[in-house]
């Protein structure tokens, strides 16, 4: 009995290690693929309906590269025509592929089946558009900075390629998110280090603009929301993700390997686990989370 007691402690000793374990594993980053597989510009981790992982600049400039969440391994999915450079990926409810060109002052598409790359929108009024988020009724809303002189604008781009201003008095705009609910939508200034709110209405108009968060130091790059509304902001420079709540209180800080965090995505088959491009590294981290990302 006594034998039998012994080993009922250490398997339960055994289980409360393996329990421990697994909880650290949380926010621990982890290494997706190798180093030096991206330009320096690498950007815009996201993934289709099926489960594809996108991101831009894969070995070169100009390049959309497809990435196996299995091994790291990738392959370039599609060259952009005419010099053209993206930021970001997103995807509309058909399944096509938006792109902001900032070399070309555009918002590219790509047909997914074709691959054919085409301009869904351009204006001269442009800077260099950087990031995209996009509402559940396929409105695209783009930030674009002015890094030269510290300013930028956001965008909103309707169904069908129309380009309305929604303010062109922002700080160096980057990051930029909706709530889930879609009735908030952030934009963070990287130069300024804050994070702004803006109520969104059900035509797509912003308003009410409010500091959400500031920071002192470091710089700022893509944006992400969790399933419950928290937002995950990539701090370049410090190398961290920093997890605000609702309120814009800080939740937690999440250390990588690399220092230049330039956005991230949320994927995996229950959306937990957390994708992030690195520039100084050229490669890509991950990590798990407790809630999955909006769109799980």
């Amino acid at each position: 009995m006594k034998q039998h007691i012994c080993l009922l402690l250490a398997l339960s000793a055994g289980c409360a290690v393996m329990a421990q374990d697994k909880s650290t594993a949380l926010y621990q980053a982890q290494d997706l693929t190798k180093e030096n597989m991206f330009s320096v510009n690498i950007e815009g981790p996201n993934f289709d309906k099926t489960g594809n992982l996108y991101v831009v600049n894969y070995l070169r400039d100009g390049t959309i590269g497809k990435i196996s969440t299995k091994d790291g391994s990738g392959e370039v999915f599609v060259t952009l025509p005419d010099s053209s450079i993206a930021n970001s990926i997103q995807f509309n409810s058909k399944g096509n592929m938006y792109l902001p060109d900032f070399k070309g002052h555009n918002v590219l598409e790509v047909d997914m089946k074709t691959k054919k790359v085409s301009v869904y929108v351009h204006s001269d009024k442009m800077f260099q558009p950087n990031d995209l988020c996009i509402s559940k009724k396929d409105v695209l809303f783009a930030s674009d900075p002015d890094w030269k002189n510290s300013k930028g604008q956001i965008w909103r781009i309707d169904k069908g390629g129309k380009a309305v201003l929604l303010n062109g008095n922002m700080g160096t705009a980057n990051g930029i998110e909706l709530s889930p609910d879609e009735k908030t939508l952030y934009v963070n200034e990287s130069v300024q280090r804050k994070v702004w709110k803006f109520d969104v209405d059900k035509d797509g108009n912003i308003s009410n603009k409010k500091l959400f968060a500031e920071f002192p130091d470091y710089g700022f790059d893509g944006m992400k929301c969790d399933k419950a509304g928290n937002l995950y902001v990539a701090r370049w420079g410090k190398g961290a993700i920093v997890v605000l709540a609702p309120d814009g209180k800080q939740v937690r800080e999440i250390p990588l390997k690399g220092k230049q965090c330039s956005n991230l995505t949320f994927g995996g088959k229950d959306g937990k686990t957390v994708y992030v491009t690195l520039q100084d590294r050229k490669c890509i981290e991950t990590f798990r989370v407790e809630i999955p990302g909006k769109r799980y």
